[in-house]
Parts: structure tokens; C-alpha cells; sequence
């Protein structure tokens, strides 16, 4: 039992339980079936984004350029789709997912072959990707009556009475339990975090690795950029401008470690779930948006001291004693 309640899932699930119970006091049907599946369709952006940003995070590593990567290539499906209406809404998904893809690997050539600090890295070209969606788009916007129908409505679509966003959430969440639990790139990806020197001598290749995790982060932040697009129906500079925080905030309240090598992908849903709950179910009790943020960033404080508690586990204390001798 003890070890259960040690476990970050279980702490987050109870504090989603507790903020369901407190807002239906006031709004009875906040609690339903219905809107909370609404409340996981509104955050599944933020769920699939925080798991690409987790995978980054877990080789000691950030990606501050997921939200501009958003923005460009949200931009450039927008813009194909309103200038060539025909192609197909899974090849323009394809091509976002190209477009982030080659974005994230320039990240992560940057981390890698030049041996540049990645918050160093991220923060140069989360201003690179936002200046180029200018570029790209000579300052203008796409609006809705620009895009196909289709282009729309596929991620509204209802399938087993759920949108086909939520199932893009879904699709990510098991696609990365089984990358991160079930394969040699996740075992890297934590040894990694956990010990780069040991891990070379395992026979992980630590630059490469951390090149794949920029790459996958990429690759998500591409796909998102359709979605981000489709849903909110605009194609702008300012699309996602800011969300980079909120991505990193999911994991840290996730209990994704800074210090890398400690996380889950239940722990990554489960934060960006909290925040969405939050944006959520403030207003419906008619709380300010400026208390919004300070309850939001008090959540990050307390994940943050959490996370430096869990890390000072023996285990932990024993390698970094090993690691000074």
C-alpha cells in the first residue's frame, strides 16, 4: 500500500477526483460522461505534444520549439490545403508530419553534431520556426472559409461516439507505452536520463539517441500542427504562441523529471488532463483567469518539490555517490 501511494499516477488521479467532486458542487453536470469526454478531447493536443516533449525531457534535454514547430507547419498544410484543396487530408497529415520531422531533427543535429546545450537550441529556433511561419505566410492568416470541408470536419468526425481528436490522443498514449515500455529506443531513452556515462559504456549510442528523441518530438509537434489548425480553424503567426509552457508544465506535474531518466506515459496524460481541468472547470465556477494561472503555476511548484523528493530516493543517492567516486 505504501508503495502504492508513493506512485505520482496515484496522487494525480486523486487530485483530478477531488477537482471533479469540488466543481460539481456548483455544476452538478461537470462530472458527467459527456463532458468529461469533452474535457479529454480539449486537452488531447496538449496530451499528445507533452508526450513528444516527455520523450526529449527523459535524455536530460528540452524541446522549447514544440509550439513554434505548431505554428509552421500548421501554416504550410493550411496554406497547401487552401491553394490545392483536393489532395487528401491523411497526406497533408503526412506532410506536417515530414515538415516537424526535418524541424526536430535540426534540433537534434544541433544537440548532437555541435554538442550545444538543448535549452540553448530550442530557444534559438523556437524564434527561427516562429519568424519563418511569417515568412511562409507573408503575414497572413488562413481563415476558415479558405479551408476545404474536409480538411475541417475529419477530426470532428465521430467514431464510437468519440471525435477522431480523442482517438488521435489514444492512438499516441499506446503508441508511446510501447515505444518507451516495450522496445530498445525506450530503454535507451531512460538509461540515458538515468547515466549517459554508463550508458556508453552499455553500448548506447548517447548523441544518436538524443538526435531519435528531438526527431519523434518533431514528428508529434508536426502532426499537432494539423490538428491545432483544423480544430481552431486559423492558420497564424500566433498560433500556439505560449503553449510551449504548458506542454512542459504537463510533464512536470506528470512527474516527468528535468534531470531526466525518471517519467511515465501515465504520468505524462495525467498532468496534461489536470491542466485541462483546470482551464476547464475555473470558469464554470467563475473564477478569474489570473487566478487560472497562479493555481496553474502553484501546481508546477509543488510537482517541482515532489519531483526534487522522489529524486533524492536511495536509488538515486547510491548512483550519484557512485558517480563522485
Amino acid at each position: 500500500m505504501k508503495t502504492l501511494l508513493k506512485q505520482r499516477e496515484i496522487w494525480l488521479l486523486l487530485a483530478i477526483a477531488v477537482l471533479i467532486g469540488l466543481v460539481s458542487t456548483r455544476y452538478a453536470a461537470f462530472a458527467s460522461l459527456r463532458n468529461l469526454a469533452t474535457v479529454f478531447n480539449d486537452t488531447s493536443i496538449l496530451i499528445i505534444l507533452a508526450l513528444g516533449q516527455m520523450v526529449v525531457i527523459l535524455t536530460r534535454s528540452i524541446d522549447l520549439s514544440m509550439a513554434s514547430n505548431v505554428a509552421l507547419t500548421g501554416m504550410v498544410v493550411a496554406m497547401i490545403n487552401a491553394a490545392y484543396p483536393a489532395i487528401p487530408v491523411p497526406a497533408l497529415i503526412v506532410l506536417g508530419a515530414c515538415v516537424g520531422l526535418a524541424l526536430g531533427a535540426f534540433n537534434g543535429l544541433l544537440v548532437w553534431k555541435l554538442g550545444i546545450p538543448s535549452i540553448v537550441v530550442t530557444l534559438g529556433t523556437l524564434t527561427i520556426y516562429r519568424g519563418a511561419t511569417f515568412l511562409v505566410s507573408g503575414g497572413a492568416w488562413v481563415n476558415a472559409d479558405k479551408m476545404s470541408p474536409t480538411f475541417i470536419g475529419l477530426q470532428r468526425a465521430q467514431l464510437l461516439g468519440l471525435p477522431l481528436l480523442s482517438w488521435f490522443a489514444l492512438a499516441a498514449i499506446a503508441l508511446f507505452y510501447l515505444l518507451l515500455t516495450r522496445t530498445p529506443l525506450g530503454r535507451a531513452l531512460y538509461a540515458i536520463g538515468v547515466n549517459p556515462t554508463a550508458s556508453v559504456y552499455a553500448g548506447i549510442d548517447v548523441g544518436r539517441t538524443t538526435f531519435v528523441a528531438f526527431c519523434i518530438s518533431g514528428m508529434v509537434a508536426g502532426i499537432c500542427g494539423y490538428l491545432w489548425v483544423s480544430r481552431y480553424v486559423i492558420a497564424s503567426v500566433e498560433v500556439a504562441n505560449g503553449y510551449e509552457l504548458n506542454i512542459i508544465a504537463a510533464c512536470v506535474i506528470g512527474g516527468i523529471s528535468i534531470a531526466g531518466g525518471i517519467g511515465s506515459v501515465g504520468g505524462a496524460v495525467l498532468g496534461a488532463l489536470f491542466l485541462g481541468l483546470i482551464n476547464n472547470a475555473l470558469p464554470v465556477i467563475n473564477i478569474s483567469p489570473f487566478w487560472q494561472m497562479a493555481i496553474s503555476g502553484g501546481a508546477i511548484i509543488l510537482a517541482v518539490v515532489l519531483n526534487a523528493r522522489g529524486e533524492r530516493r536511495q536509488g538515486r543517492i547510491i548512483l550519484k555517490k557512485a558517480e563522485a567516486t
